[in-house]
């Protein structure tokens, strides 16, 4: 399951319209369809290494990566599958981007300072900054993992999705808090966990007005007050959004961070934003070695969609 946020749009927008226009279809060649189709990457990796089972691609805006593994925890939890490959891409173009900057969420404040333009959880954060890429994970069935000897990060433990229905101050384009913290209680639920064993939070958070809105309903969901946070950080910081591959992107990253036992920094943020100022202390701004026993991942995306991930370090027995 390899989602898609945007998809083969730039390709489209630079070959086929043209060429269709010029009545040049001729010249487009045999591989412009699987270039622009919704599946594409999936069934380009399924072809390169000869996979079977369930080969699709999901699309649910910026939290299609996230959505993209839980619903392979789910085939495997079902007997459906031994193992699965998950994960999201996004490629990058003027006709991917063309769109989020008429809405101004993509930062221009920083133009001659781009290494300073990602803010996330800061006062002076001005929207985000574009990113392309990909992130797959292996998700397996313990017994088969342990049979064939593999290096076991970390285990899936809990897991939601939802949809926050635009209602109750949600919008296309903002989650609805009631949704948010809905989708977070949902997967603690489904870990059995109490929500004061979570210790680390990997963060939506894009630099934009959203996010002091994700620390609140992170705190309600967990009913834990800024004295009492988890770890939080962002790595959009680092790398910038990549749509429909950040939530893959950021589960490789809290994963590493989990077997390795650090916090990377979350860049930009010395200015953290007042009505978020409480939680900043559990927002590093350098990296730290801390060890993390239970993390929680979460992705939102424009039609009011969640998606939320328990993991937990693997300890063999």
């Amino acid at each position: 399951i390899i989602g898609t946020g945007i998809g083969g749009i730039d390709t489209f927008a630079e070959r086929v319209y043209p060429s269709v226009a010029e009545k040049r279809v001729k010249r487009l060649g045999s591989t412009v369809v699987e270039q622009i189709m919704g599946s594409g990457s999936a069934a380009r990796i399924a072809g390169i290494l000869g996979l079977g089972n369930q080969v699709f691609s999901n699309s649910s805006a910026c939290n299609t990566g996230t959505e993209a593994l839980i619903m392979g925890c789910q085939r495997i939890e079902l007997g459906l599958a031994k193992v699965m490959l998950v994960g999201g891409t996004e490629g990058s173009g003027p006709h991917t981007w063309a769109g989020f900057d008429a809405m101004k969420v993509l930062s221009r404040k920083f133009n001659d300072n781009p290494e300073g333009a990602s803010r996330p959880m800061s006062a002076s954060a001005a929207g985000f900054v574009p990113a392309a890429g990909a992130g797959v994970v292996v998700l397996e069935d313990l017994e088969h993992a342990e049979k064939r000897g593999a290096r076991i990060y970390a285990e899936v433990i809990g897991s939601a999705i939802n949809c926050g229905g635009m209602r109750a101050g949600g919008t296309m384009t903002m989650p609805s808090p009631a949704g948010v913290q809905k989708c977070i209680k949902q997967a603690i639920l489904a870990a059995e966990l109490d929500p004061r064993e979570i210790d680390y939070i990997n963060g939506h958070l894009t630099a934009t007005i959203a996010d002091p809105l994700e620390l609140i309903n992170w705190s309600k969901a967990l009913g834990r007050e800024p004295g009492d946070f988890p770890w939080i950080n962002a790595t959009k910081s680092l790398i910038g959004h990549s749509l429909g591959a950040a939530g893959a992107i950021e589960t490789v990253a809290t994963v590493l961070q989990m077997h390795h036992g650090f916090i990377h920094m979350s860049r930009n943020c010395e200015d953290f934003h007042p009505q978020i100022a409480d939680f900043a202390r559990h927002a590093p701004q350098s990296t730290l070695k801390v060890p993390i026993s239970v993390a929680a991942k979460a992705s939102f995306g424009f039609g009011d969609v969640n998606s939320c991930v328990i993991f937990r370090k693997w300890r063999p027995l």
